[in-house]
């Protein structure tokens, strides 16, 4: 007879997480969902984290880290010529997510680790470091959780089919192909190889049974701390947005950001200042790549670049935005906006993930003119933004607060070790 399962918060985990870049300050996607993991774990079971770092200083910003975790390593990232890339990326059988991040140090300092003391778990987050599980060589062996915030192949396939309409953008179409087909057998393998894979949406966990029906996956959905942004009180520094204002929020030099903001400037802010002259969009994001910095030269448009808060500028929008076009996954910005109360218009796409009530929770346009008149019509009515803003802050609040979110991941380990 199997033995029943002990209570989650009674069984104290060893627990080693690898991530790409130390999650503290959690700025963007991957980082706040590392973080707000290893913080809710933190709780009942002992964190180790291995990390690689762009410079020294990253360390000494850990902040809370230092008290959630009881060691951390960081190791240096590598840098590859652009050129090296380029070869790689065409010339290579493996995808090129595979290879940012490849570092003999890095598996030096995993191995000295697994050699000084035993894990129940390694968490590994992200495509570009999963080849440190396929390499793992220790007995006994870890139980290995693979944690990916996409279907990789699907992303690849969608900036595919979206760059190759674009002449201007072929040579990022012809990248996408190869990346696509490469990611399909690289994805389906590695999820193969590792005791379970996390995926953060019920649209991903299809995309990856369609590699292999057979394939160990677990859904723990993205989340939000909704005391940080709901409670969240404006200060007297705070930057103060002009009525009328749309805001973004991402990190600018990721693809699906990138794409997002220029279709919006270029197909749907035109139509929107038409009947609201004194609009203006915001692009609040750290690492703005020129062609993003660029976009200022319009007046209706501000590029923040980073800042230390992104707090005030959701609060600050009349409408938030998420005009995706390419992606995975599901959006951690999109459940922030909703935590403080925001009307949301977005793509299909953009809210993919969450079951979200389109009219009832957030508007969804996909097409330049639909996606503007829903942005028009939410800054002639005020309460009607109000409406859409109480639905999406309870919709956030019922479901996606960490603290349930995070028993979900803690619940798939005790299946995993016990």
């Amino acid at each position: 007879m199997r033995r029943p399962l002990p209570n989650v918060h009674t069984l104290t985990m060893n627990l080693l997480f690898l991530t790409p870049q130390l999650p503290y300050p959690p700025e963007h996607g991957g980082a706040l969902r590392a973080y707000n993991l290893i913080r809710a774990l933190a709780q009942h079971h002992h964190i180790t984290l291995l990390s690689f770092v762009r410079s020294p200083a990253d360390l000494e910003q850990a902040g809370p880290l230092r008290d959630y975790c009881q060691r951390i390593e960081v190791v240096p990232a590598p840098t590859r010529s652009p050129w090296r890339r380029a070869l790689s990326a065409f010339l290579s059988p493996e995808p090129d997510l595979a290879l940012r991040l490849v570092s003999a140090e890095f598996q030096a300092r995993l191995d000295a680790l697994l050699r000084e003391k035993h894990f129940d778990v390694i968490q590994i987050e992200e495509i570009m470091l999963a080849r440190y599980g396929l390499a793992l060589n220790v007995v006994p062996r870890p139980r290995l959780v693979f944690d990916t915030y996409n279907a990789e192949y699907v992303l690849q396939q969608r900036a595919f089919e979206t760059d190759v309409r674009d002449p201007r953008r072929w040579v990022g179409a012809l990248y996408s192909f190869i990346q696509w087909r490469k990611l399909r057998a690289y994805e389906a393998h590695v999820c193969h190889y590792f005791d379970c894979t996390v995926v953060v949406s019920e649209a991903d966990a299809a995309a990856l049974r369609a590699l292999d029906p057979a394939l160990p996956l677990a859904v723990v959905p993205n989340g939000v701390d909704m005391a940080l942004y709901a409670d969240y009180v404006p200060g007297a520094d705070d930057p103060a947005l002009p009525p009328n204002s749309l805001v973004f929020t991402g990190k600018m030099d990721f693809r699906p950001n990138v794409d997002a903001v220029l279709w919006f400037v270029e197909s749907v802010l035109p139509l929107v200042k038409q009947q609201v002259p004194n609009v203006r969009f915001y692009v609040v994001g750290q690492s703005p790549l020129p062609r993003v910095q660029a976009l200022a030269a319009n007046p209706a448009v501000v590029v923040t670049g980073r800042v230390p808060d992104v707090r005030p500028y959701i609060a600050g929008a009349a409408v938030y935005v998420v005009p995706l076009r390419i992606g995975g996954g599901s959006r951690l910005k999109i459940l922030e906006a909703l935590a403080m109360g925001r009307a949301v218009v977005s793509t299909s796409l953009g809210s993919e993930g969450y079951p979200l009530t389109a009219g009832r929770d957030l508007l969804i346009a996909d097409e330049p003119g639909e996606f503007a008149q829903a942005v028009i019509e939410l800054l002639h009515d005020p309460a009607r933004r109000a409406e859409l803003g109480r639905a999406g802050q309870r919709f956030a609040a019922e479901r996606y607060d960490w603290g349930i979110v995070v028993p979900l991941l803690e619940g798939m380990y005790r299946r995993l070790i016990v």
